[in-house]
This record gives structure tokens, sequence and C-alpha cells, in this order.
């Protein structure tokens, strides 16, 4: 199992819930569910197979000996099933500022178990940003099209910082982009 240079710990758990460095097992499923969410994401176009392997080659697998990586990202388990991925990234280790990213698997985001998946998620990403690895802010950057996510936010510690009027185009229509931050010792 691949392990992050810089954490004391690999495995986060709450509940039933796990995150562990991510899987080169999980990749396609998470490749998959990447291309059918696209509208939620900053990716404009589906991902191949093949380019799914390069990044994990070249980007994440880099990321687990680096002593300050760009990114840590995890799967995230649930009863040890993958359910989606995430982490930080665009890591600022100066600043201790990181971006949260999230997806779960596209046949849970519709139920009422997404808000349960999501909050125990930031729960472990808690643990890992402000207690392990003592950053001072997790910020976020969602489309206005997501209410139900934005209102799982704001309901664990993260406030609306700034919107971005008309900033992305999905299908033919201009939507907000909303960016939240949630600071160390503000969090629920």
């Amino acid at each position: 199992m691949n392990q992050y240079k810089i954490l004391k710990k690999q495995n986060y758990v709450f509940k039933n819930y796990k995150l562990i460095p991510l899987r080169e097992e999980d990749i396609q499923s998470i490749k998959n569910w990447r291309n059918e969410q696209i509208d939620i994401l900053r990716q404009e176009k589906a991902i191949t197979r093949e380019q799914q392997i390069d990044y994990y080659n070249q980007v994440i697998k880099k990321s687990f000996s680096d002593k300050k990586p760009i990114l840590i990202l995890f799967s995230f388990l649930h009863n040890d099933l993958c359910i989606g991925y995430g982490g930080l990234t665009n890591i600022d280790w100066k600043t201790k500022n990181a971006e949260l990213s999230f997806l779960v698997d596209t046949n849970r985001t519709s139920t009422n178990i997404y808000e349960n998946d999501f909050a125990s998620f930031l729960h472990l990403i808690f643990e890992l940003a402000f207690d392990e690895l003592n950053f001072v802010r997790i910020f976020t950057e969602t489309y206005d099209i997501r209410p139900v996510h934005i209102s799982i936010l704001e309901k664990n510690g993260f406030r609306l910082e700034k919107r971005l009027k008309q900033r992305k185009r999905i299908h033919e229509t201009l939507v907000d982009v909303l960016i939240h931050s949630c600071v160390k010792n503000v969090k629920s």
C-alpha cells in the first residue's frame, strides 16, 4: 500500500468511514464518476483510461514521497468499499491553505446518504488538515447549482467568502462560482 511520507497516520477512521492513500485499484472507478459528474467539476472533457493511468503514475505516485506535495488524495471507503475519493489539492505550504476535493460514486449523490458521506469525509479531512498538518484554512469552489452540497459545507463550518457571478458555463447557462472556506478552530 502506498503511504504519504509527510503524514504520521495513513488511515483516518470515523464510524464506518475511512480515508486511505489513493489506491491504484480505485482510479478507474474514480474516472467513471468524474466523467459522469463532469458538470460539477472543472474538468472540460471526459478522461480516458490511459489518461487516468498516466495521471496516477506521474502525479499521484510522486506525491506519496514528496516532502511538501501539491496534493494529498485518498480513497474514501465505507465499510471497506471505495465509494469516492478526495483530499487536499492546490496546497500552499507557506500559508498552510489547501483546496478541498471530494467526489463520491454517482449513485450516492442523489440519495439521503450523500449528506452523511460528505459530513463524515469533512470530519476526517478536518482531522488530517487541522490536527495533523496544522493547516489554517481549507477552501472550496462550488457551482451554485448544488444547493445540497453547499448546505452540507455550511452546516460543517464553511462560510461563503466570495460569489463569482456567471463564471462557469454549464449546458449553455452561465452559473455562479462560490468560494467557501473553513478556518482552523472555526470548524464545527
